[in-house]
């Protein structure tokens, strides 16, 4: 078929109202982004375009949501995209807008930042995470320090990281504990940099950093204890464990003060990982859930992040945002839940077909069997 033919066939069916000419068009515009080059007279053609910028908006409204993210994944790559058609795609709902963020050639850094502006926390973490994100989209994650973001770039080793944004995200790190572990491994980390991370990562982080940058371990460490010394008065007594104890009840009291209110909600279970207080996010979840705290627990430090996975989904987390929570638990935590990959592939499962009903039956099953 000439193209010609091919630019009147797609405007045909642009036209049609049916809803099998709706999905013949959307094949139409697959099998065009699958042809790949061949495709890019057709697609960089005058009524193609303007096709593709008109018809598109009247699909968001109306089409499947299987369609609009089928039609994401295809343009995902495509360099001939409209730029308004990319765009609508990635402030659409972050399953839909996941591959444009992360591989749209079109998308530039002005878009970027305006996603930062505009966009969801979850469109906001796929932005930090995008490949080889130039200066000014760093700068504004900068900027807005809000802290699964900048947990998300700490992590992006293709981001252009000068000195200075370097040494920005290890301060950030003294406050957003979920930022240390990236950060430590990131290959740009500089030894000053790497003395300063020292002191608030834990023990497995500093056995890494010592073996890789060749720190002094007796010197680092005599700095750390004079700077506990200090922050307790010049004396080491059993004042930190009671204050942690004391912490715990404060915590408890508080998550039983906001249900009472209902202004406990699952966005709270975030809030408190990004503030590095693990202890009141396993309080904040057992009281959303109706869980035995002691289970929760369990769950958190087994090998099955599945465990927690179905915790989550029962109280309304989203399976978008499930992966950073299971990250950000994990930093806190030694690496628990375990399982690795794997075990967070199998953490997808919870979030099946089902309801948070079942979802929460199911926790508290694996948990109490009997």
């Amino acid at each position: 078929m000439s193209t010609a033919a091919k630019t009147d066939d797609l405007l045909n069916l642009a036209r049609s109202r049916a809803p099998a000419d709706r999905e013949r068009l959307l094949l139409a515009i697959v099998d065009i982004c699958d042809a790949g080059e061949s495709a890019a007279g057709l697609m960089t053609s005058a009524p193609i375009q303007a096709l593709l910028n008109s018809i598109f908006m009247s699909l968001v409204v109306e089409a499947e949501r299987d369609i609009r993210r089928r039609l994401s994944e295809k343009l995902a790559q495509a360099d001939w995209a409209p730029s308004a058609l990319v765009n609508v795609l990635a402030l659409d709902d972050i399953e839909i807008a996941r591959p444009i963020i992360a591989g749209s050639p079109v998308l530039k850094d002005h878009d970027l930042v305006r996603l930062l502006v505009e966009a969801t926390i979850e469109h906001q973490i796929e932005v930090a995470r995008r490949p080889n994100i130039g200066p000014p989209v760093v700068a504004a994650i900068l900027q807005q320090r809000e802290p699964a973001v900048l947990t998300a770039l700490a992590g992006n080793a293709s981001a252009a990281l000068g000195e200075h944004e370097l040494t920005v995200l290890v301060a950030s790190a003294q406050r957003i504990a979920a930022m240390r572990s990236p950060l430590a491994r990131r290959p740009d980390l500089t030894d000053d940099l790497a003395r300063q991370l020292y002191v608030w990562v834990g023990q497995a982080l500093r056995h890494s950093l010592i073996d890789r940058f060749r720190l002094d371990a007796s010197e680092l460490d005599a700095a750390l204890a004079a700077s506990v010394r200090e922050a307790h008065g010049g004396g080491v007594d059993a004042a930190p464990a009671a204050r942690d104890g004391e912490r715990e009840e404060m915590e408890r009291r508080l998550v039983a003060k906001l249900d009472a209110a209902g202004q406990l909600r699952p966005g709270y279970l975030l809030r408190a990982l990004k503030e590095g207080r693990l202890t009141l996010f396993l309080t904040s979840l057992a009281t959303l859930g109706r869980f035995d705290q002691t289970h929760v627990r369990r769950a958190v430090n087994s090998d099955r992040p599945e465990l927690l996975a179905l915790a989550c989904a029962s109280v309304g987390i989203d399976r978008s945002v499930f992966p950073t929570i299971l990250d950000m638990v994990r930093d806190l935590n030694g690496g628990l839940p375990g399982g690795g990959q794997e075990g967070a592939r199998r953490a997808g499962v919870a979030f099946g077909p089902f309801d948070a009903h079942i979802a929460g039956a199911a926790f508290r099953r694996a948990l109490n069997p009997g």
